[in-house]
């Protein structure tokens, strides 16, 4: 079988994670409207840093299988498959905005060949495809669920542990097993719905395991119990596994579990199912987003004119996205309440409109300077490595909040600190 031509549609994240790997195997043009975002591509500049992604765009650029363009004639003539990427848009309520990615691929599907296949990976409703069929009978279309890692999104790709793959009937089966044989041995394959439903229920999955361990972390801080040891306990039961989503830490972040517990929430009101676990997810999540704060306040009362120190900015370590990040929400937060921030992030040297009102330092001694806390909140390798009796010292109070116990180490043998955990007395 001839390998396939494949055009990577939306090139955020996923879009040039999709691209740059598939070009290893495959011919490749990627395809945004954005002009800024493909000159930047063109010359093997990602929008979003990611380990490794801009040496793997380079490279498929060199060997001429992976080019970038705006023009959806261009980009889609002669395709087998329009693989949608979009990061989906989520607003400030985790509501994704649908609208945004159906009108672009829109704008791409009258250049698509006739019976070409359209994967979709971008996060969606359960039911677009349905909406689409009916739109455009003259495609095939089939679901994969993305399941990148920001920071270890690469290897995520292409040693995937298996793909869920939904279509409507076997026609474009043996062009899927071909585009997804590179990467992982298993393809489960499923109906389109089941595909659709596959993605919401994971992450509300996981959203609801975060939020378990949190809320029993919580009441762990009350009675003197260890929650690293009651989440040790429960993984060595076989029924749950250790490998289940039971750390204690800090609340989930980032609109990418929360936007599948908001779509089936919607879902059931929409079909009158009265939901109780799904949407008291978000709920319980959103009471643990304010622990930090708490645990702050409890130890220095009133925080007008105190100065609290954020070490890290970004939504999660290797990559430099802010977006719906839980260290800025609480710059603001502490902000409102009369602090004094003092943030530093070795990825974040500008401010944003993110960061607008919060003093940007240029290291963590900087940041530590005269604080009377420092809240822990990207988990960067260097912060671990730093000499902390040193930088302990600099403090006016030596309160260190950090919810997921990453500084436990170097903090042992500091003379005075106090270090504030979630679930721990």
């Amino acid at each position: 079988m001839t390998a396939p031509r494949i055009t990577v549609l939306g090139l955020w994240h996923l879009g040039c994670v999709t691209s740059a790997c598939c070009a290893k195997h495959f011919d490749v043009t990627g395809l945004d409207f954005d002009d800024a975002l493909i000159s930047n591509l063109q010359q093997a500049k990602a929008p979003v840093f990611e380990p490794g992604l801009d040496e793997l765009l380079a490279a498929g650029l060199q060997k001429n299988l992976l080019r970038f363009t705006t023009d959806p004639a261009i980009a889609c003539a002669g395709a087998d498959v329009l693989w949608v990427c979009y990061d989906t848009p989520v607003n400030e309520h985790d509501e994704s905005d649908t609208g945004f990615v159906l009108d672009r691929i829109r704008r791409a599907l009258p250049h698509l060949p006739k019976d070409a296949l359209v994967l979709i990976s971008s996060q969606l409703p359960v039911g677009t495809c349905m909406e689409l069929e009916r739109e455009f009978p003259q495609f095939h279309f089939a679901y994969s669920p993305e399941n990148l890692r920001l920071g270890k999104a690469i290897d995520a790709f292409e040693k995937a542990e298996r793909a869920v793959v939904g279509i409507r009937d076997d026609t474009k089966r043996a062009l899927l097993e071909q585009l997804f044989k590179p990467f992982t041995p298993h393809v489960q394959f499923m109906r389109t719905e089941s595909a659709e439903m596959v993605k919401h229920a994971l992450n509300a999955f996981l959203g609801v395991s975060i939020s378990f361990i949190n809320e029993i972390a919580r009441l762990c801080e009350h009675v003197g119990a260890d929650a690293k040891e009651v989440s040790a306990g429960l993984k060595s039961e076989p029924r749950i596994g250790q490998r289940a989503y039971l750390g204690p830490g800090g609340p989930f972040a980032g609109g990418t579990l929360a936007r599948d517990v908001v779509t089936l929430t919607k879902l059931g009101a929409r079909e009158s199912e009265r939901l109780a676990i799904i949407p008291a997810i978000k709920q319980s999540n959103d009471e643990h987003r304010g622990w930090a704060l708490r645990q702050i306040q409890s130890r220095l009362g009133d925080l007008t004119n105190r100065t609290v120190a954020v070490l890290g900015l970004v939504y999660t370590p290797n990559t430099n996205t802010l977006r719906r990040s839980a260290a800025v929400e609480l710059c603001h937060q502490l902000k409102t309440a009369g602090a004094h921030v003092q943030a530093f992030d070795p990825v974040i040297t500008k401010i944003s409109p993110e960061l607008d009102g919060i003093e940007l330092v240029r290291g963590l001694d900087a940041a530590l300077a005269q604080a009377d806390a420092a809240v822990v909140c990207t988990e960067w390798p260097p912060f671990r490595d730093a000499n902390w009796t040193q930088l302990i010292a600099a403090m006016r109070r030596a309160l260190v909040v950090d919810a997921n116990r990453f500084l436990e180490k170097p903090l042992q043998g500091v003379a005075g600190v106090e270090h504030i955990s979630v679930g721990r007395a």
